[in-house]
């Protein structure tokens, strides 16, 4: 029987963090990844991916909720998962007047500020548009309303158009979505740790996501691990 042991102590453990803007579960979960940073700083490398569960709203909303109040049942759901956490408030309107039909523009937009500014910008302007369309029901399937909130950000609209123009930023998009796809991710949100052994789905508490990056940071490093 064969088995291998780590060679040195983790620095940092590294979780993948796979989510749809407007997934709701993703807007609440947003606070506990904030905690998450908070906790453990530099130890916590955070890799921010984006899933495809409504790159089509009028399917997967439209059709999918039709014998159950369509968009409106839908948006009455959204605010009922929400009423328990105080801290990822949601309009009462949620997709009544306004309904994107797509995240997929959002999605690629964050892609364009990541490539064009940096990860963390694109994480801060991903909370951004998450609010915007939660609590202010703006339009975040639109490119001009996404863009005017890049603008209101202080974001360089020049380094993100060139990025969407070079189709740099949709291949993002499209790698995320195969990523997803070949690591079994189920919906969103969706936390990826130990290199695709464990993960995490769902409404998933904050003890529970500290206690499991916890226990792979402080693993001993003459810990054996089957391989």
């Amino acid at each position: 029987m064969t088995f291998c042991r780590w060679s040195a102590a983790k620095v940092a453990v590294k979780v993948e963090y796979y989510s749809d803007v407007l997934c709701v579960w993703a807007w609440i979960a947003q606070r506990r990844l904030d905690e998450l940073r908070d906790h453990f700083g530099s130890k916590l490398e955070l890799e921010t991916h984006y899933v495809n569960v409504f790159g089509n709203t009028k399917s997967q909303i439209g059709e999918k909720w039709a014998t159950r109040g369509g968009f409106d049942g839908f948006g009455q759901h959204v605010i009922e998962a929400a009423v328990p956490f105080s801290n990822a408030p949601v309009v009462e309107s949620i997709w009544q007047t306004v309904r994107p039909t797509s995240s997929t523009p959002a999605h690629t937009v964050l892609k364009a500020v990541e490539i064009s500014h940096s990860a963390m910008v694109a994480e801060d302007f991903a909370f951004t548009l998450r609010e915007q369309f939660f609590t202010a029901s703006q339009d975040i399937g639109q490119l001009e309303v996404l863009l005017d909130l890049a603008k209101n950000e202080g974001l360089d609209l020049g380094l993100i158009d060139a990025a969407l123009n070079s189709g740099s930023a949709i291949a993002e998009v499209m790698s995320d979505y195969q990523k997803a796809q070949s690591r079994g991710i189920k919906g969103s949100p969706s936390w990826v740790l130990d290199n695709g052994r464990q993960i995490l789905y769902g409404n998933v508490g904050y003890r529970v996501l500290r206690a499991n990056a916890a226990e792979l940071l402080n693993q001993p490093p003459d810990e054996a691990s089957w391989c």
